[in-house]
C-alpha cells in the first residue's frame, strides 16, 4: 500500500515559487506553509530525490547544469529559491559580474534568472560565502544579481537567535527583487530576533534504544566520553583527541559528514548511555514538522548527509514572509 504524501501541493497558492539545489526540501515546506505552489524543483543527488518524492509526491529534476532540465521550467513564477553550494569563481577579467561566474553552479542560478525574470529571489549559504576568496565571490554574487536588475539585501541569521530553534546554524540569507516588477522592494526587511523559548530537550527523543546509536566499552575512546558526558542538558562533539562541551545549550551546526563517525558528531547523554543523534532528532533541530519522515530502508549516512545539507525551515519560512509581505 503506498503511504499518504505528507506535504502535497497545493491546487493553487498565494505565489508560485521554484525549488532549486532542492535537497530534501527544507524551502519548499516553508513556501508551502505560507500558501506558496511549487511549479519545478531540481536536486541532482539521488537519495535526496527519494526523499523528497516520499514527502511531496513529485521527484525533483537532475542536474540544473543540463540545458534540457533548465528547459524544463515553466514562466511567470514568483519567486526562486535556491541554496547553492559555495565554489570560487575564476575572475577573469574583473568585470565583477555575469561573465565571471561562468563554470560555477552560481552561473546556472543566474542564468535562470536572466531567462524567467521572478519578482523575488531568496538564496542561502554559508556565513562564509562572504569572506570566501577575500571577498571577491560575495562581491561577484551580488553585482551579477544588480546587473540583472535586482535590489540585492542580505543578512547573517541562526534559527537560535531567529526562529527559536536550538541549533547554532549561522547563514547568510539574500533577498532580491526585480526593481521594475516590484518599485516598493525597499519595504523588505530581515526578520527581528525573537526571544529562545525552546531548548534541546524538545528536540531530543528519549525513548530511543536502537543500539546502533549508542557507545560501549567496545569502542575506542569510550573512557574519554564517559568521563566528560555527565549533562543531560547539553550536546557534545567528539573533536578528533577531546570531548567538546557546547555549553551555549544549544546542538552545534549539523554536518553532512555526521553520519560518518568520527569527527564532530553531535553526542548525548540518556537514560541508557551515551548516544549520537538519531537523524529523526537532527531534522528536529532543523525544525522539520514531525510528519517529515526519510524513505523505509534509506541508509543512515544518506540520512545524516540528508539532514546536515538541510536549512533551519522556520527560519526560512520567517524570512519568506517577510519577502510575500513586498510582493503582495
Amino acid at each position: 500500500m503506498a503511504h499518504r504524501i505528507p506535504f502535497p501541493n497545493p491546487p493553487a497558492g498565494a505565489f508560485t515559487f521554484i525549488d532549486l539545489f532542492a535537497g530534501i526540501g527544507g524551502f519548499r515546506i516553508a513556501c508551502q506553509n505560507i500558501g506558496g505552489r511549487c511549479v519545478f524543483s531540481s536536486e541532482w543527488d539521488a537519495k535526496a530525490q527519494q526523499t523528497y518524492a516520499y514527502n511531496f509526491g513529485d521527484t525533483p529534476h537532475g542536474d540544473i547544469t543540463l540545458e534540457e532540465t533548465k528547459q524544463a521550467i515553466p514562466d511567470g513564477f514568483d519567486l526562486l529559491c535556491a541554496g547553492f553550494p559555495c565554489q570560487a569563481f575564476s575572475i577573469a577579467g574583473n568585470r565583477l559580474g555575469f561573465d565571471d561566474t561562468r563554470g560555477t553552479l552560481f552561473f546556472d542560478v543566474a542564468e535562470i534568472i536572466r531567462r524567467k525574470r521572478p519578482r523575488a529571489v531568496f538564496l542561502e549559504n554559508v556565513k562564509n560565502l562572504q569572506s570566501h576568496d577575500k571577498g571577491k565571490t560575495f562581491k561577484v554574487i551580488k553585482a551579477t544579481l544588480e546587473e540583472l536588475g535586482y535590489a540585492v539585501y542580505h543578512n547573517v541569521m541562526s534559527p537560535d537567535k531567529y526562529a527559536d530553534i536550538p541549533q547554532n546554524r549561522e547563514r547568510i540569507f539574500i533577498v532580491c527583487f526585480d526593481m521594475e516588477q516590484v518599485p516598493h522592494h525597499a519595504n523588505f526587511k530581515f526578520p527581528e530576533p525573537v526571544e529562545p523559548t525552546r531548548t534541546i530537550r524538545e528536540c531530543i527523543d528519549d525513548t530511543v534504544d536502537d543500539d546502533r546509536y549508542f557507545y560501549t566499552e567496545k569502542m575506542s575512546h569510550f573512557d574519554e566520553l564517559k568521563n566528560a558526558i555527565k549533562s543531560y542538558d547539553t550536546i557534545y562533539q567528539w573533536r578528533r583527541v577531546y570531548v567538546r562541551e557546547n555549553k551555549s545549550n544549544l546542538c552545534p551546526t549539523l554536518t553532512a559528514n555526521m553520519g560518518e563517525g568520527g569527527h564532530n558528531v553531535p553526542l548525548i547523554l540518556t537514560r541508557k548511555g551515551i548516544r549520537k543523534l538519531t537523524p529523526k532528532e537532527c531534522l528536529n533541530f532543523q525544525g522539520y514538522p514531525q510528519e517529515y519522515m526519510f524513505p523505509e530502508g534509506m541508509a543512515n549516512s544518506a540520512c545524516y548527509k540528508q539532514a546536515g545539507n538541510s536549512v533551519a525551515v522556520p527560519l526560512i519560512q520567517r524570512v519568506c514572509q517577510q519577502i510575500l509581505q513586498v510582493l503582495q
